[in-house]
């Protein structure tokens, strides 16, 4: 579930392609984009940084979250199976069409850089579960 009124009111140009150029930053941008559902969970995320830990990752997540770039998506609490992510991250509207209009992160691009990589049972696994609307 993402609240759009809060992403289209802290949406900035400026801010968001400021936060973006960091590397590790663009690099996840990079594996969102290309992730076959555009919306990983940390996991899959660390799994395809394995050079970031979890908490760097978050940390990441959250700047692009705070500038309107990703919306974090969550299964409801009813809704979780244990053992299994329950956030996902994916790019906003507002971010997709900043891109777009920039030549930024263009999907088929990252999508078939991310197929190449060889995935884990369980990151394959991961990749193929449903995603909150």
């Amino acid at each position: 579930m993402v609240d759009e009124e809060v992403v289209a009111t802290t949406f900035e140009t400026w801010t968001a392609l400021q936060k973006v150029t960091d590397q590790t930053r663009a690099n996840l941008i990079a594996d969102i984009v290309g992730h076959p559902q555009g919306a990983p969970s940390v996991r899959e995320l660390e799994y395809m940084n394995p050079a970031l830990g979890e908490d760097a990752i978050r940390r990441h997540l959250g700047v692009l979250r705070d500038v309107g770039v990703v919306a974090e998506l969550v299964v409801e609490p009813g809704n979780r199976v244990r053992e299994y992510p329950y956030k996902f991250y994916q790019l906003t509207p507002q971010a997709r069409a900043l891109f777009d209009r920039n030549d930024l992160f263009p999907a088929d691009a990252w999508q078939r850089q991310y197929a190449r990589v060889e995935k884990t049972g369980e990151i394959a696994e991961l990749e193929a579960m449903p995603r909150p609307e």
